[in-house]
This record gives structure tokens, sequence and C-alpha cells, in this order.
């Protein structure tokens, strides 16, 4: 909890701590008689009403109707997050639905992928985003050549993200069972381990052995370059029952299905060095109302994707970061281990 210029006296943290914790856990404006029964302040009902409308007065809490209670803003939810939050651990069932879904977690990367976005909209109960990994941040784990017919040969390599790209390899002279054992050791020995944009050599190469490793290596090069950032999306519902506008809803869905537009909004949110952004902090008018939550995983400690949780702003914060973090981490061990 770092030291804020703009801090607020302990009692009003507190109180502030309150009307949030509220806010989340019931979503309808929050009275001080309800913050007064929330805990101990050791004050009048008096003295927490006039420190309400001094949080008010100082942009931290809004009164929506004249006779209703009180609503943080933007500002009320940024000082909780950055400084009242208390650390949350996950509990056993949401503990146990994580860790059984990686030890199961098998078959294709975007299969994997796909089903964790679900898994992290069942748990946090917001919309998610799982951003498969990038192109760049994949080292090739193993290569193989294996002939198809006379003059293609079939590539397969699987890379360090748990990808697998294969390419049929047309070739205009046939090469022997011996040539093709031959350019996939040359293909291996220059390739495990490395960037599929490394540059193999094929000086001193029988000739048919460097053709076909010079067809290979620039097929993984292209190869690289088509593996873009796969978006996945969970609790399409969600957005729906969270938003009572169905026009916000609408908007939500909408930007989600731009999946460019999706990626660029947590590398943005990522690169200005923040775990969570805040309504208007999104930079995007159809979010004005979200609150996101973002974490980068690592594959063999590389930043390669990352999660997201997206929600109403009275979404619930603590227990939101936990999960996103927990899955980051277990996702980046799981690639990273193969």
């Amino acid at each position: 909890m770092g030291s804020r210029s703009d801090a607020l006296s302990p009692r009003k943290e507190e109180i502030l701590r309150a009307v949030v914790e509220c806010y989340i856990a019931g979503a309808s404006p929050v009275g001080s008689g309800t913050v007064y029964d929330s805990q101990d302040f050791g004050v009048s009902p008096a003295t927490i009403r006039k420190e309400m409308l001094s949080l008010e007065q100082a942009g931290y809490l809004q009164q929506p109707h004249t006779s209703s209670g009180r609503v943080p803003t933007e500002s009320g939810y940024r000082y909780f997050v950055d400084a009242l939050m208390e650390p949350y651990s996950l509990g056993l069932v949401e503990g146990r639905q994580i860790n059984e879904f990686f030890e199961q977690a098998q078959g294709e990367l975007g299969s994997v992928l796909a089903s964790l976005s679900v898994l992290l909209s069942e748990v946090t109960r917001c919309a998610a985003v799982v951003v498969g990994p990038r192109a760049d941040s994949a080292v090739i784990r193993s290569v193989q050549l294996v002939e198809l017919s006379s003059h293609v040969v079939l590539l397969v390599a699987v890379l360090s993200t748990g990808a697998v790209e294969q390419r049929a390899l047309e070739l205009d002279a046939a090469p022997s069972p011996g040539d093709i054992d031959h350019a996939a050791e040359v293909l291996a020995r220059a390739l495990v381990g490395r960037p599929a944009t490394t540059e193999v050599a094929i000086e001193g190469l029988p000739g048919s052995v460097a053709r076909l490793v010079s067809v290979a290596a620039d097929a993984l090069r292209g190869a690289e370059g088509g593996l873009a950032e796969h978006l996945f999306v969970g609790g399409h519902a969600t957005v729906v029952r969270s938003f009572g506008a169905v026009e916000t809803a609408q908007r939500i869905l909408t930007l989600l299905e731009r999946h460019y537009a999706v990626v660029s909004l947590l590398r943005n949110i990522m690169d200005r060095g923040m775990q969570v952004a805040i309504g208007g902090e999104t930079g995007l008018v159809p979010l004005s109302q979200c609150s996101v939550v973002v974490s980068p995983y690592l594959v063999e400690g590389r930043q390669a994707g990352s999660i997201a949780v997206l929600g109403p702003t009275h979404l619930n914060y603590p227990q939101a970061m936990a999960t996103v973090a927990v899955i980051s981490r277990q996702l980046g061990r799981m690639l990273s281990s193969g």
C-alpha cells in the first residue's frame, strides 16, 4: 500500500473502503446506516454521514439520486485499488477448479485457451479474455521431417508456446530417405531452443539436403509470421447480465468481437504499468462503465500473452486481481514446461 500525496485520513479511508465493499457486494447505493452497521467505526452515524459528504465533495463518492445512498466514483475505486484493498486468497472451490483445469489440460493449444477463458469467466463472473502467445515469444522445441510422397515432405515443428506447426513442402526433386533424415538433423541442431526466424547455414551440405533445409527454414519463418495473437473470449452472457442497459452491453460485446482492438487495449494498459484500468482509464468510450483487470503470462521467462477480465466498475477487484494473477502464473508454467 504505497503512500499518496492525496491521502485521506484513516477514518475517511475506512469509510471509503466500507462504501466500496458494500457497493461491490450489493450493487445498490450505500447509505450511512449500511456503512455504520458494516463495522465498528467508534463514531456516531451522524459523523459517518458527515464523512461521506466530505468524501463526495472530494470526488470519491457520488449520489445518483437525491434520496439515495452513495456510490464510488472512478477516483473512489482507484483509491480503493491502490491503497485500501486487503490481500485476497482464492477460496477452496476456486483454487480446486483452477488446479484441476491445469492438471487435466491437454490437446490443441487453442482449445485449451478457449476453455481457460470460460473457466476464468466462471470464477470471476466477468467476461474473460485470453490472448494467445505472440509469435516472437516462441522458440522451437522439436522439428521433424516426414516423407508424404516422392516430392512432398511434411515439416512438423513444436513450439514452446504449445503450438504445433505443420507445412507440406513441395520439392522439385525427390529427396532420398537419407537426405530427409540428414536435413532433419541439420534443422534440429540449428533451431531447437531458438526462434523460428533463426538462420540455418547450408554451406557444405549435399545439394538435395541443402535445398530441403532451405525450403523448410523458409516455411518456418513464414509460419511464424502467421502466428498472430489469437483472442479467446469467455462469458458473453455475463456481459448481458452485468450491465442493466442493453445498449451498454451491446457496445461491449461489439468491442470484444474486434480482436485487434482488445489486444491493443490490454497491451496499452500493461505498457502504462497498470494492472487495473477503471472506466475512463481504458481510453475507450464503450468501456466507460467498465473496469479491466489484466496480467501478462511468461513462457520460459519471456512475456508471451495476457489474460484479463472485464466487468462493471463495481466488480470484485480483490477477487478478480487474485484470480488473474494465479491463472497467469499457472498458464505460463504449463506452457514453459511443455
